[in-house]
């Protein structure tokens, strides 16, 4: 694609340099305004390109303008975009049985984002409890954990930064540490009123954590053994990000309760909630619902993501070429690591996060300013989550552009 900006979207104004006058001053942002984009590659008003190694924060799944996504939008939007949850939307099987088949679980709930995928299995957790006789239900959480900004998914997030200011926070919470069984068998000993473990198999804003695999598997034994539910956040590594399409099944376990959105539907706003028969028909009618979950728009969205990641084989495409991106970051850090000042390069698949010694938000602007797109997240870890169409080319590209800046970063700070 020619890089020079489409003439119907030309915007008369300069790069953007301040925040809107008029729109809340929620985001830290970049000053940047993304014209449009092809495949990993965005441009901005002003014609300037850049790869897109953020993919909308693990969102563009088929990255931008995709062939055979957008015509089939394009269809979409001329039959009907939105009716009601009052009626049947055929896609919501379609899209409903193919997570079901997906997954291993039973059935759906569609919603459109992640923190209401999320705020839904809370509800879901709390509702199996009052079921169960259990008044003052609670629910496992994680340290570093983060699941969204209502005030119920703030109060399950384990960061206090997020949490400042909008106390009290819900009750109703266990806090425990990742990976350590032994702490979660301590925080639940002889509590009768625990119903629920609940966490992200790879925490994304915590700093790319992941659960341990035989930590899956210990905490799904012991919620049988409890009757509890096992519920697992895969909004961010979920949709063939790590080269299965959720990242627990490299486990080889299944969860009770599994939130998923981003991905799903690849730009388009989609959620869901997939339940197996312990949770599955908890809600009934009247207990829960949205106005634009499910709608056909979505529906279609999601559709068609699934099937063209399947005929384009993206989630082998996503452990082979995340494995050559996280090698290829290694090798290049290589000094670096065996110093300390970077700490790790941990992931799955096209989910990476480099650990940097001390803080690196600077690394955004800067890779910014030399054509590439990433996110910093827990003040020092540089964040990845390309589109699942990256190819290794594109890899080494991320890699050349980023590695020297976080190596005269650190020299900056040393």
């Amino acid at each position: 694609m020619n890089a020079a900006l489409p003439a119907d979207l030309a915007i008369a104004s300069p790069l953007i340099e301040a925040a809107s006058p008029h729109v809340m001053n929620t985001y830290g942002r970049v000053p940047i305004a993304l014209s449009h984009g092809q495949g990993c590659r965005v441009w901005d008003v002003n014609g300037k390109s850049y790869l897109d190694a953020l993919g909308g924060i693990a969102v563009n799944t088929l990255g931008h303008n995709h062939p055979k996504l957008v015509p089939a939008l394009q269809d979409q939007i001329a039959k009907i975009i939105h009716s009601s949850n009052y009626y049947h939307v055929p896609n919501q099987e379609v899209l409903a049985k193919k997570l079901v088949e997906l997954s291993g679980m039973t059935n759906v709930f569609f919603c459109s984002t992640g923190l209401e995928a999320n705020e839904a299995a809370l509800k879901l957790a709390r509702k199996f409890g009052h079921d169960k006789g259990i008044e003052r239900p609670e629910v496992v959480v994680y340290e570093k954990a983060f699941h969204g900004r209502s005030i119920a998914t703030l109060s399950a997030t384990g960061n206090p930064k997020v949490q400042a200011g909008f106390g009290p926070l819900v009750e109703g919470f266990i806090r425990v540490p990742l990976n350590n069984i032994d702490s979660l068998k301590a925080a639940t000993e002889g509590n009768p009123n625990v119903v629920a473990v609940f966490f992200e198999a790879i925490q994304g804003e915590g700093g790319v954590n992941p659960m341990h695999m035989d930590y899956l598997k210990a905490v799904r034994q012991l919620c049988d053994e409890r009757d509890w539910l096992l519920m697992i956040d895969e909004v961010q590594c979920g949709m063939g990000r790590t080269g299965k399409w959720f990242a627990h099944q490299w486990a080889g376990i299944v969860p009770d309760v599994m939130p998923l959105a981003k991905g799903l539907g690849s730009g388009v706003p989609v959620g869901a909630v997939v339940a197996g028969p312990k949770a599955a028909h908890i809600f009934q009618p009247g207990n829960h619902g949205t106005t634009f979950g499910g709608n056909p728009l979505a529906m279609r969205a999601g559709v068609e993501t699934i099937r063209i990641m399947e005929e384009d084989g993206l989630m082998a495409n996503a452990a082979t070429v995340g494995a050559h991106l996280a090698n290829g970051i290694r090798h290049a850090l290589a000094a670096e690591i065996a110093a300390g000042t970077v700490k790790e390069v941990r992931g799955m698949g096209l989910m990476l996060g480099v650990d940097l010694a001390k803080p690196c938000g600077d690394l955004v602007k800067r890779c910014a300013d030399n054509g590439l797109l990433i996110s910093v997240t827990a003040d020092t870890v540089i964040r990845l989550v390309p589109p699942l169409i990256m190819t290794v080319a594109e890899a080494d590209e991320v890699i050349s552009i980023l590695c020297p800046l976080v190596k005269k970063l650190i020299l900056e700070q040393a």
